[in-house]
């Protein structure tokens, strides 16, 4: 509706950055829905508050980068008012998002040309932050299966392949136990995993593997040669009580 937008802004009756119940303006609703055409308009009057929070802490720009919009994150950067590492309450920026929703365009572009508050140490995306739950853009990418989106991460040398989580869970966990055998495989190439990591529980990626029923993953485990087959968890388990 934007000859609709712009003739209420040219009233000059109308408040450009007023704020709903839960603190959502109306640029944050052309955001989620994606017209490209409104955000700019609304940009233009000088009066929206580009990196304003709604209640959950969001921003313009984590709305955008959640919903796959490029062409949005691609404007509110451009403006150069924007955190390109702007955390939302629950301590997760837009490479966050974008990481665990897929957005391949999305990440490439922030990594790319992100640009951060001034109160951040460097002018970049930080490729390895950590949310509350101290996961990073990676960790979400490796659950969810995301390769393309991992390899663009891993290319950065910006990002820590054998990191862990709050409950300590590795990037070769959760793709084992999801059973996403291209993005094991992606990460035991790297080299710089731990392919025998075990968790609080101590149990394997191995382990997940088996207890998941994902053979192919199971499979590329034990070629590498390195991982303990007989290996014991926290109850002194060992795989093959696992699955007798």
């Amino acid at each position: 509706h934007e000859a609709v937008v712009k003739l209420l802004l040219e009233t000059g009756k109308v408040e450009a950055d007023s704020k709903d119940s839960h603190s959502r303006t109306p640029l944050l609703y052309a955001i989620e829905k994606g017209h490209k055409a409104v955000v700019k308009l609304l940009l233009k009057t000088g009066k929206v508050g580009a990196n304003s929070k709604d209640s959950d802490g969001r921003t313009p720009l984590l709305h955008a980068a959640q919903y796959r919009h490029k062409a949005v994150v691609k404007l509110l950067l451009k403006t150069g008012k924007v955190g390109a590492n702007s955390k939302d309450s629950d301590g997760r920026t837009p490479l966050l998002h974008a990481a665990q929703y897929r957005h391949k365009a999305v990440v490439k572009l922030l990594l790319k040309t992100g640009k951060v508050e001034a109160d951040f140490k460097d002018s970049q995306v930080e490729a390895d932050f950590k949310d509350s739950n101290s996961q990073t853009s990676l960790l979400y990418a490796a659950q969810n299966g995301h390769k393309a989106v991992i390899k663009l991460l891993l290319k950065t040398n910006k990002v820590e392949a054998n990191s862990k989580d709050s409950d300590t869970w590795t990037l070769l966990l959760y793709a084992a136990q999801n059973g996403h055998e291209a993005v094991v495989k992606l990460l035991l190439e790297t080299d710089k995993v731990e392919a025998d990591s075990k968790d609080s529980n101590g149990q394997t990626p191995l382990l997940y593997a088996i207890k998941t029923g994902h053979k192919a993953v199971i499979k590329l485990l034990l070629e590498i040669g390195y991982v303990e087959a007989d290996s014991k968890d926290s109850d002194s388990q060992t795989l093959l009580s696992w699955v007798a």
